[in-house]
Protein backbone atom coordinates (compact mmCIF):
# COMPACT_ATOMS: atom_id res chain seq x y z
CA UNK A 1 0.00 0.00 0.00
CA UNK A 2 1.29 3.42 -0.81
CA UNK A 3 0.47 6.88 1.10
CA UNK A 4 1.46 9.67 -0.50
CA UNK A 5 1.54 13.06 1.15
CA UNK A 6 2.29 16.35 -0.80
CA UNK A 7 3.36 19.86 -0.02
CA UNK A 8 1.31 22.76 0.63
CA UNK A 9 1.70 23.45 -2.81
CA UNK A 10 1.40 20.31 -4.81
CA UNK A 11 5.19 20.11 -6.34
CA UNK A 12 5.65 17.01 -5.06
CA UNK A 13 4.53 13.16 -3.47
CA UNK A 14 6.23 11.76 -0.89
CA UNK A 15 5.72 7.99 -0.67
CA UNK A 16 5.14 7.71 3.34
CA UNK A 17 5.44 3.66 4.13
CA UNK A 18 6.66 0.61 2.31
CA UNK A 19 5.33 -0.84 -0.38
CA UNK A 20 5.56 -4.69 -1.74
CA UNK A 21 6.21 -5.91 -5.32
CA UNK A 22 5.01 -9.41 -6.05
CA UNK A 23 7.21 -11.14 -8.45
CA UNK A 24 6.52 -14.65 -9.74
CA UNK A 25 9.15 -16.44 -7.12
CA UNK A 26 8.84 -14.73 -4.01
CA UNK A 27 7.72 -11.10 -2.36
CA UNK A 28 10.07 -8.11 -2.28
CA UNK A 29 9.26 -5.26 0.15
CA UNK A 30 11.22 -1.72 -1.27
CA UNK A 31 11.49 0.91 1.45
CA UNK A 32 11.11 4.09 -0.29
CA UNK A 33 14.17 7.15 0.73
CA UNK A 34 13.69 10.44 0.02
CA UNK A 35 17.06 12.14 -0.16
CA UNK A 36 17.51 15.96 0.06
CA UNK A 37 21.05 16.84 0.28
CA UNK A 38 20.95 20.13 -1.31
CA UNK A 39 24.41 19.81 -2.82
CA UNK A 40 23.73 21.85 -6.07
CA UNK A 41 24.65 25.40 -5.69
CA UNK A 42 21.53 28.04 -6.13
CA UNK A 43 20.72 29.26 -9.51
CA UNK A 44 22.53 32.63 -9.78
CA UNK A 45 19.39 34.43 -9.29
CA UNK A 46 18.86 32.68 -5.59
CA UNK A 47 22.68 32.52 -4.64
CA UNK A 48 21.67 35.68 -2.08
CA UNK A 49 19.86 33.47 0.03
CA UNK A 50 22.05 30.93 0.30
CA UNK A 51 23.29 32.27 3.84
CA UNK A 52 19.45 32.60 4.78
CA UNK A 53 19.09 28.58 4.52
CA UNK A 54 18.60 26.63 8.06
CA UNK A 55 16.26 27.10 10.61
CA UNK A 56 15.11 31.01 12.54
CA UNK A 57 12.98 31.60 15.18
CA UNK A 58 11.89 34.75 17.01
CA UNK A 59 9.61 35.16 20.62
CA UNK A 60 7.53 38.17 20.30
CA UNK A 61 4.39 40.47 21.89
CA UNK A 62 3.05 38.67 25.09
CA UNK A 63 1.05 40.84 27.20
CA UNK A 64 -1.15 40.82 30.44
CA UNK A 65 -3.78 39.05 27.97
CA UNK A 66 -2.12 37.69 25.56
CA UNK A 67 1.26 35.21 25.59
CA UNK A 68 3.63 35.69 23.51
CA UNK A 69 4.17 34.27 19.65
CA UNK A 70 6.93 32.02 18.84
CA UNK A 71 7.73 31.85 15.18
CA UNK A 72 9.98 29.12 13.83
CA UNK A 73 11.30 29.34 10.32
CA UNK A 74 12.90 26.92 8.03
CA UNK A 75 14.72 27.85 4.63
CA UNK A 76 15.61 25.35 2.11
CA UNK A 77 16.98 24.80 -0.98
CA UNK A 78 14.93 22.81 -3.20
CA UNK A 79 14.37 21.67 -6.92
CA UNK A 80 17.84 21.69 -7.67
CA UNK A 81 18.59 25.14 -6.54
CA UNK A 82 15.79 26.47 -8.84
CA UNK A 83 13.61 27.39 -5.93
CA UNK A 84 13.81 28.65 -2.14
CA UNK A 85 10.87 26.91 -0.17
CA UNK A 86 10.25 28.23 3.80
CA UNK A 87 8.11 26.75 5.65
CA UNK A 88 7.25 28.69 9.14
CA UNK A 89 4.67 27.78 12.03
CA UNK A 90 3.51 30.30 15.57
CA UNK A 91 2.93 28.73 18.70
CA UNK A 92 3.83 25.14 18.00
CA UNK A 93 1.65 24.76 14.57
CA UNK A 94 -1.39 26.91 15.61
CA UNK A 95 -1.05 28.85 12.48
CA UNK A 96 1.89 28.39 9.60
CA UNK A 97 2.26 28.36 6.31
CA UNK A 98 4.71 27.89 3.56
CA UNK A 99 6.25 29.71 0.17
CA UNK A 100 8.15 28.77 -3.00
CA UNK A 101 10.20 31.64 -3.97
CA UNK A 102 11.79 31.23 -7.72
CA UNK A 103 13.10 33.28 -10.32
CA UNK A 104 10.74 34.24 -13.39
CA UNK A 105 12.72 34.52 -16.46
CA UNK A 106 9.48 36.26 -18.21
CA UNK A 107 9.33 38.65 -15.26
CA UNK A 108 12.85 39.01 -14.50
CA UNK A 109 11.93 38.89 -11.04
CA UNK A 110 11.93 36.41 -7.95
CA UNK A 111 8.47 35.78 -7.70
CA UNK A 112 6.37 33.72 -4.76
CA UNK A 113 3.52 31.75 -3.34
CA UNK A 114 2.69 31.30 0.06
CA UNK A 115 -0.22 29.48 1.32
CA UNK A 116 -1.23 29.28 5.04
CA UNK A 117 -3.24 26.93 7.41
CA UNK A 118 -5.57 29.43 7.25
CA UNK A 119 -8.23 30.79 4.65
CA UNK A 120 -6.01 33.01 2.71
CA UNK A 121 -2.63 33.09 0.44
CA UNK A 122 -0.21 36.12 -0.87
CA UNK A 123 1.39 35.92 -4.31
CA UNK A 124 4.43 38.83 -5.01
CA UNK A 125 7.86 39.60 -5.79
CA UNK A 126 10.91 40.24 -4.25
CA UNK A 127 13.85 42.42 -4.69
CA UNK A 128 17.48 42.27 -2.90
CA UNK A 129 18.51 46.19 -1.88
CA UNK A 130 21.68 45.01 -0.91
CA UNK A 131 23.42 42.03 -0.27
CA UNK A 132 22.13 41.03 2.99
CA UNK A 133 18.53 42.35 2.42
CA UNK A 134 15.60 41.99 0.42
CA UNK A 135 12.03 43.18 0.37
CA UNK A 136 9.25 41.28 -0.27
CA UNK A 137 5.98 42.44 -1.36
CA UNK A 138 2.98 40.66 -0.81
CA UNK A 139 -0.98 40.27 -2.53
CA UNK A 140 -3.16 38.83 -0.37
CA UNK A 141 -5.91 36.53 -1.59
CA UNK A 142 -8.57 35.05 0.51
CA UNK A 143 -9.89 36.01 3.89
CA UNK A 144 -9.95 34.74 7.20
CA UNK A 145 -10.04 36.23 11.15
CA UNK A 146 -5.96 36.45 10.23
CA UNK A 147 -5.90 38.50 7.24
CA UNK A 148 -9.41 40.68 8.00
CA UNK A 149 -9.12 43.72 5.70
CA UNK A 150 -5.28 43.12 5.05
CA UNK A 151 -5.01 43.18 0.90
CA UNK A 152 -0.88 44.05 0.92
CA UNK A 153 2.28 43.14 2.77
CA UNK A 154 5.21 44.54 2.65
CA UNK A 155 8.39 43.14 4.50
CA UNK A 156 12.03 43.71 4.58
CA UNK A 157 14.46 41.24 5.98
CA UNK A 158 17.89 41.93 7.13
CA UNK A 159 20.70 39.24 8.31
CA UNK A 160 23.81 40.18 9.98
CA UNK A 161 25.73 37.01 11.05
CA UNK A 162 22.98 34.75 13.00
CA UNK A 163 20.58 37.18 13.32
CA UNK A 164 17.91 38.57 11.05
CA UNK A 165 15.45 40.86 11.61
CA UNK A 166 12.60 41.65 9.59
CA UNK A 167 9.81 44.45 9.49
CA UNK A 168 6.84 44.34 8.19
CA UNK A 169 3.93 46.89 7.51
CA UNK A 170 0.20 45.87 6.19
CA UNK A 171 -2.00 47.76 3.80
CA UNK A 172 -5.36 47.38 6.04
CA UNK A 173 -8.62 49.07 4.93
CA UNK A 174 -6.52 51.14 2.37
CA UNK A 175 -3.85 52.23 5.56
CA UNK A 176 -0.40 50.92 6.09
CA UNK A 177 0.12 50.31 9.75
CA UNK A 178 3.33 51.16 11.36
CA UNK A 179 5.73 48.84 10.50
CA UNK A 180 6.43 45.44 13.29
CA UNK A 181 10.06 44.56 13.89
CA UNK A 182 11.25 40.80 14.67
CA UNK A 183 14.40 39.42 15.16
CA UNK A 184 15.37 36.17 14.66
CA UNK A 185 17.77 33.55 15.51
CA UNK A 186 19.06 30.56 14.36
CA UNK A 187 17.60 27.40 15.88
CA UNK A 188 17.73 23.43 15.40
CA UNK A 189 13.56 23.94 16.58
CA UNK A 190 11.50 22.01 14.09
CA UNK A 191 8.56 23.72 11.79
CA UNK A 192 5.46 21.86 13.36
CA UNK A 193 1.64 21.92 11.65
CA UNK A 194 -0.89 20.52 13.66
Amino acid sequence: MKKFISTALGFSLIALSSYSIASTSNLITEETKVVNANTLPFDSNLAKFENYLGGWTSTFGGSADKPPVTDVTLFEKVLKGKALRTTHSINNGAYGGESMVYWNNKNQKLEFYYFTTADFFTSGWMEFISENTFVAYENVSGESAMSSGISQVKSTSTLEKDTMTVSTSYLKNGVWTEPESRVYRRTTKNVVFK
